[in-house]
Order: structure tokens, then C-alpha cells, then sequence
């Protein structure tokens, strides 16, 4: 066999291969989006079918659910978003702050015990959640926040989530230690430091931070229902299981309309910072 005939071989398995595993993903993509393409088409369905009809192309169409789902609830299903957005956008920023203040001490700066502080933090991460649920209720109601937003909002402003610290400190070492080293010659002092050099530099691990912290915030839903009572402070999670009655009545298609509304903001805001995501998990160390 000529060296032509052999690199024309290799070609075409490198082509078939490339094929079957494009294909593979596809269908692998394909079975995970079908819950979401059958969410919303389920949205367009009389709610009596929606669980005796599970194809995609409804049978019967229902184009009510949407605007009898807004205001199906107590109150408009637009209180909701905007309840959901004021936590997500204090939430980003307090992680944001704390956050990024912690992991430049923890990444740059040199004071005694920091290994041991490091150890410390990321021990936290290995903690299960529900663990510290009884002693941080009574914590907040001791302090009468009960039935406020401050249970959800605080602790985002005091650096306790270790992941996020975890990920901007990985960034962070990654950065050179020599623009520290200059920015000091020139007077600089630590928070400057940080203002000026290190934080424009840490911005794909900023948005990673702000990206992950929207997904979750948006979706939590046992957070706001042990802090909020009042149905006025309720978030869309919320929300959305006020269709759900245990009675039988539950408004399916009215939920699923809501639920596919509610999907709207988390989809734009990653798309929107797609690209920062990726960027900011390959250099931390993260993939």
C-alpha cells in the first residue's frame, strides 16, 4: 500500500469516527433536552391530557395557560420574578465582594495561619447543607429576620460559600506575582492591589462566580421556604408550587407555562456570559 493509499485511510476513519461520535452526542443530547422540549410543550396542553399525551406535538392545543397562569396566584406571577431577581442580583454582588476579597488573602497575601485558615475553609465545603439548617434558623430568629430577605441575602455578603473562594483563589495564583511587586513600587498598598490589577484581571472567574450563583439562587427553593411566610416575599420557586395542590386541582399546565417562563431569565443570562464561563473554569482548574 502507497503512502497516498494509507494517509486516504487514515482520512476516512479520522471522518468516520468524528461522524459516529457527533452522532453519539447528538442523541445524547436529545434524550437530556426531551424533559424541557416536553415541559413546554406541555404548557400548550389542556391540562387534562398533559400526563396521557407525552409527545411533543400537543394534540390539543390550550394557548390560555399562559395569561391564566400570570394570574392564577394570589398575586401576579410578575411579583414573583421580581422578588426572585432583587435575591439573585444581591446575591451575585455579595459573593462577588466577599468573596473575591477572601480569596485575594488568601491567594496573594501572607499572614500567618493562612494554610491552616485554607484548610479550614475548604473543610466547610465537605459539610452537608442540611447539618447547619436548625442552628442557622435559630440564629436568624433569634435575630427576628424570620419572614425577611436578610436570611438569604447576609450570608452572601460574608464570604461563606467556599466554592466560589475556592475558584477565585485558584485564578488568582495563576495571575503573576510581579504585577503585585510593581503596582507596590508605584505606592500602591493591598486593597489597591486588588482594586486596580487584580480584579480586571479576574474577570472570567468573576463572571463563572456570577453565572453559578444566579442558577442557584434562582432555583433554590428550600431557603425561601423556611425563611418566608409572607406570600408577597415569595420567589418563582415558591411560586410555582402554589399550582401544585394536594387535593387534586392542581393547574399542570398553568404550572408548566410558568415553569417555562420562569427558565426565560436563566438561559439569556448564561448564553449572555457563555463565554466567560468556559473561559473562567479552564484557567481555574476547574474542568
Amino acid at each position: 500500500m502507497s503512502d497516498t493509499d494509507s494517509r486516504v485511510e487514515r482520512i476516512g476513519s479520522t471522518r468516520r469516527s468524528r461522524f459516529i461520535r457527533h452522532v453519539t452526542l447528538c442523541l445524547i443530547g436529545a434524550v437530556m433536552m426531551y424533559p424541557l422540549a416536553w415541559l413546554v410543550s406541555s404548557s400548550f396542553k389542556p391540562s387534562r391530557i398533559v400526563f396521557t399525551d407525552l409527545g411533543l406535538w400537543p394534540t390539543e392545543w390550550d394557548l390560555t395557560n399562559y395569561p391564566e397562569g400570570w394570574s392564577a396566584l394570589e398575586h401576579p406571577f410578575s411579583l414573583y420574578l421580581v422578588n426572585s431577581l432583587v435575591i439573585v442580583v444581591l446575591s451575585i454582588v455579595g459573593n462577588l465582594l466577599s468573596c473575591s476579597l477572601a480569596a485575594y488573602g488568601f491567594a496573594r497575601l501572607r499572614f500567618t495561619g493562612r494554610r491552616l485558615f485554607f484548610v479550614l475553609m475548604l473543610g466547610t465545603m465537605m459539610l452537608p447543607g442540611h447539618v447547619l439548617l436548625v442552628p442557622q434558623y435559630v440564629v436568624f430568629a433569634k435575630l427576628d429576620w424570620i419572614n425577611t430577605y436578610y436570611p438569604l441575602l447576609v450570608p452572601n455578603f460574608l464570604a461563606t460559600n467556599a466554592f466560589y473562594i475556592f475558584l477565585m483563589v485558584q485564578f488568582m495564583r495563576a495571575l503573576p506575582t510581579e504585577l503585585d511587586d510593581a503596582a507596590r513600587i508605584d505606592g500602591c498598598g493591598p486593597f489597591r492591589v486588588f482594586w486596580k490589577v487584580i480584579m480586571p484581571l479576574s474577570m472570567p472567574a468573576f463572571a463563572t462566580t456570577a453565572i453559578f450563583t444566579f442558577i442557584s439562587v434562582w432555583n433554590e427553593f428550600f431557603g425561601p421556604l423556611l425563611y418566608l411566610t409572607d406570600s408577597e416575599l415569595y420567589t418563582v420557586p415558591l411560586a410555582l408550587r402554589q399550582f401544585v395542590d394536594s387535593e387534586g386541582q392542581s393547574q399542570w399546565s398553568q404550572m408548566f407555562a410558568m415553569s417555562a417562563v420562569s427558565l426565560a431569565p436563566v438561559i439569556g443570562f448564561f448564553i449572555a456570559g457563555q463565554k466567560y464561563l468556559v473561559r473562567g473554569i479552564a484557567t481555574t482548574g476547574l474542568k
